[in-house]
């Protein structure tokens, strides 16, 4: 019988050799989803990775900012406005009618400073950005008519899931040696899933719950780090997002409203710890950095390796490999709840045509407890393609087989499919239905509900982003 380890890179083999021929040595690395998600934009460095867009909110960071003080620029309006006709005390073309003032646009594209003279097609920032410092945030409301043992785990309820802002300054080291940080707080039904939750003692954020444990609404301060850049090099220091995997916390970073088995029992969420980026050049960027174990928040949890290497093989393909090994909890080799072990995940990402992309995700998790018996040991293939009809629709797909051994109460085999779509009438909006499709191969107690096992679910949500 095969291992998952060798499976995993026979998978991975057979992806690279029937892809390269398809793919070409040219084309585009933007790619059929670039208008619709972004690759972890809120996790890691914009210039590394996936390189891929959020929908139309990370051009919000390329307006054109002054030295000089943004502030507004008036000008006194007749009764005459240029270009409208006379409306007493009327609101006419971006300005207002006898007596009024005229607001005009600044620099940094912010509605705030913008005001009234804001062109709505185009994206727009509640704050703006000025000199690489950037405040922003978005407001996710969803609803799904079934629960799942994942983050929509709240059926029936028309709810609030994310309510997420973030203050950050970008690193730009054009210049030489550069500083930059940022902080993300989230509160919703996604919060308590986004906690550190690993040391389980209610240390940093973990017990900023406002309801039962993974039912109701929660805080989380998921990242909380300091970086510093030279040139090529970059070092991220304090809490951050896991970089392992396809699927990100961030909503409008996944195609998708739900999630996958994988990126909610496999892969870490958040890591406190240290990580160094390396951009070798435009073709490869290496990770690597220490962790204190999985899920802490600035505590103690174990002592584990973070890295990998992202590799754009031709111009429209993509390969990005990341692994944790060691300990992921601090009681390792002394306590019950301990577990060591290690995770490997490979992300290829495919541009087949300007209107279709596929993304493979192939991963493989096995860990011990302290007795040295195995706790956790998960293979997991993720397969999606998308395809973009216009700039404001795109269709997608999505399959996952996954191992779930030492997941649940009975090893089983868990497989789902999910049909959706991103619609996007406004550059900050974006509305996502799906329909999934769960089943189970095995004793499903315990998984989805009412112990079935299979199960139909819709799903939707919108997500406002400024």
């Amino acid at each position: 019988m095969l291992t998952k380890r060798f499976a995993l890179w026979l998978a991975i083999g057979g992806t690279t050799a029937a892809t390269w021929g398809a793919v070409g040595p040219s084309a585009s690395l933007l790619s059929a989803q670039d208008t619709f998600v972004s690759d972890a934009a809120f996790q890691q460095d914009p210039n590394g990775g996936r390189q891929v867009e959020p929908v139309e909110f990370e051009r919000l960071n390329e307006h054109v900012v002054s030295d000089e003080v943004i502030g507004y620029d008036t000008e006194y309006v007749g009764s005459q406005y240029p270009g409208g006709e006379y409306v007493e005390g009327g609101y006419i073309e971006g300005g207002y009618a006898d007596g009024g003032y005229a607001c005009a646009e600044d620099e940094a594209g912010g509605i705030l400073v913008n005001g009234c003279g804001h062109d709505f097609r185009e994206p727009f920032s509640l704050f703006g950005q000025a000199n690489g410092y950037n405040v922003g945030g978005w407001v996710q409301m969803g609803y799904h008519d079934a629960a799942l043992p994942l983050f929509n785990n709240r059926p029936n309820d028309l709810q609030a899931q994310q309510m997420w802002v973030y203050a950050e300054k970008r690193l730009d080291t054009s210049g030489g040696l550069d500083f930059g940080g940022r902080v993300d707080y989230v509160y919703g039904t996604d919060g308590p899933d986004t906690q550190a939750f690993g040391n389980n003692n209610d240390s940093y954020d973990n017990g900023w719950d406002n309801g039962p444990d993974n039912s109701g609404y929660g805080q989380a301060l998921p990242q909380a780090y300091g970086e510093v850049g030279y040139g090529d090099w970059s070092v991220k220091v304090g809490h951050f997002f896991s970089m392992i995997g396809y699927e990100a916390v961030a909503a409008p970073d996944n195609f998708f409203y739900s999630h996958t088995y994988t990126m909610y029992h496999s892969e870490p969420r958040t890591h406190s710890g240290a990580l160094a980026k390396y951009n070798a050049n435009s073709d490869w960027t290496f990770y690597g950095g220490y962790t204190m174990g999985q899920n802490s928040g600035f505590e103690d949890n174990g002592d584990a390796f973070l890295g990998g290497i992202s590799w754009a093989v031709t111009d429209n393909f993509l390969l990005t490999y990341s692994t944790t090994d060691g300990r992921f909890s601090k009681a390792y080799p002394n306590g019950a709840d301990s577990e060591r072990g290690f995770l490997h995940s490979v992300v290829s990402d495919i541009t087949v045509t300007d209107r279709i992309e596929y993304i493979s995700q192939y991963e493989v998790l096995q860990t011990e407890d302290a007795a040295g018996n195995s706790a956790r040991d998960t293979f997991s293939i993720n397969n999606y393609l998308i395809y973009t009809v216009a700039d404001c629709l795109a269709l997608g797909a999505r399959f996952e087989w996954y191992d779930a051994e030492g997941i649940f109460a009975n090893d089983v085999d868990v497989y789902d499919c999910t049909l959706g779509a991103n619609i996007a009438p406004h550059a900050n909006i974006l509305i996502r239905p799906e329909i999934r499709w769960d089943w189970v191969d095995g004793d499903a107690t315990g998984i989805l509900a009412d112990n079935a096992d299979q199960q139909t679910t819709f799903g939707i949500d919108s997500i406002f982003l400024f």
